[in-house]
Formats: C-alpha cells, structure tokens, sequence
C-alpha cells in the first residue's frame, strides 16, 4: 500500500464531531499513517492535544490562526509558549498573515505573527504558515527574522514566490486546489518544483478536490492530491508518496512508520 502524511488537516472541527472516528479510519484505509492537525485559537490546543492522545498517527501543532483574530487575547501569545513547555507539538502552526479578509486589522496580525515566529525560533520548531494575499510579506518576514524551518500551506503563489521560499529552506503544501484544470499557474509550479519542497495535505474539512467540490473535505483524499500531483510530474504515485512522507517526516521529526 502507498503510505500517506496528511501534513495539514483540521480534524478538531466540528464539522467532525458526527463521526470523526469513521473519518480517521477512513484515512488508515487510503494509506495515510501520519497526520499533522494544527490549532487556530488557544481554545483549538485542548482538543488537539486530546486527539493526539487517543490516536497515535495524529501530530499537534499549536498556534493562533490570523483568520480567528478575534478569537485572540494579548495573553495568549505567552500562553502559547508556555502550553509548549507541557505539551509536545511538532510545529508552532496555523500561523501568518490574511489580507483578503477586508476587516481583520493588519498591524494586529503581524504583531501575533512575529510573536509567534519568535517563539518557534527559540523552541527550534517549524512553522505551519498561512498566508492569503500575503504571500510576499510573509516571506520578507520570515527571511527577516531568520533561523525559522517550516511550510506555506495551501500555496497559491507565482513561480517567483514560490523559489523565494525554497531558498530559504521553506516547503509548499499542496493540497485540493492543485486537482482543479483552471489552477493552471500551481499546476505548472508543482509540475516542475523540487521534489525535496513538497508535501501532500488535505486541509479537511475545506478545499476538497475537484472530484468532491462541494463537499465536507477528508483527510483520505490526500490520496487523490497525489495522483493527481503524481500525472502533473509524470512520476510514479509511489515515488511521490515517498518523496512527499520523507519530506513531511524531516521538517516535523516525526517517527519513522
């Protein structure tokens, strides 16, 4: 069987709540033997901590999500870190910058981003990053701060964008939007890109493939993302299960299957 690393899905929402064990043990059965879920707001740590308890192919990632600022209290910065002390994490994640939503103040936003990259950098953690009409600052402050390891989940940059992470040690996830024909400028990138930047993610319960548009995502169809990113290298789907694993794997040492 091809083994599968979901390296972004949100299985605490609760729009899983009605049958998240069926969703968990429909992704064993699509191969996927590792998922990385990463936290949104403080209140978002308990129950992914509680997941990763129950289940030893899920990871946790804490963090404060841009898109739930107002979720967010000053506070929550160091109750960020020290949750880490206590709390084993294989990323400081969702973090980052969205500037597509019109009404989430951008000063506030860069202020829990850098706090947060700080954080990671002295926990020597990878980040799981967000980052919507923001991508280019994004990048300038990660190459600002420095010493930082991480991904840019759900890429939907230009080819220029994309080197400029990958010179700075940064992976793309890759996830439903790759499947749709009309993303022709990701299709080129993933086509082409270095293997050694690439991972595989479903973003459950969101961005489901073109096959179930309209639907409640699963972290399953991690397996359609592959062929379908398998086709657009013309490469084998095993090497690219392989290639993606490892690579998920190294940025958030996860053990060895």
């Amino acid at each position: 069987m091809i083994r599968l690393i979901d390296s972004h899905v949100h299985l605490d929402d609760h729009a899983f709540d009605p049958d998240r064990s069926a969703v968990i043990g429909h992704a064993s059965t699509a191969g996927v033997e590792a998922m990385v879920v990463p936290g949104v707001d403080k209140a978002s740590w308990s129950r992914i901590d509680a997941l990763c308890a129950n289940h030893n192919q899920i990871f946790a990632a804490f963090g404060l999500h841009p898109m739930f600022l107002r979720n967010h209290a000053p506070s929550d910065v160091d109750a960020l870190s020290t949750w880490l002390e206590t709390h084993p994490a294989v990323a400081v994640g969702e973090i980052g910058l969205d500037f597509f939503v019109s009404d989430l103040d951008h000063d506030l936003q860069r202020h829990y981003f850098t706090a947060q990259l700080q954080i990671a950098r002295q926990r020597n953690l990878p980040v799981i990053v967000h980052a919507r009409a923001a991508l280019e600052e994004v990048s300038l402050t990660l190459r600002r701060i420095g010493n930082l390891s991480g991904v840019v989940h759900s890429f939907s940059g230009s080819e220029q964008q994309a080197k400029n992470l990958w010179d700075i040690g940064f992976m793309l996830g890759i996830g439903g939007p790759v499947t749709y024909e009309r993303a022709r400028r990701l299709r080129r990138i993933v086509a082409s890109m270095p293997i050694e930047f690439l991972m595989l993610e479903s973003d459950a319960p969101d961005q489901p493939d073109a096959r179930h548009r309209g639907q409640r995502n699963e972290p399953a169809r991690v397996a359609d993302i592959l062929h379908c990113v398998a086709e657009l290298r013309s490469e084998s789907p095993e090497h690219v299960a392989a290639a993606t694993s490892a690579n998920a794997r190294r940025l958030f040492n996860l053990p060895t299957a």
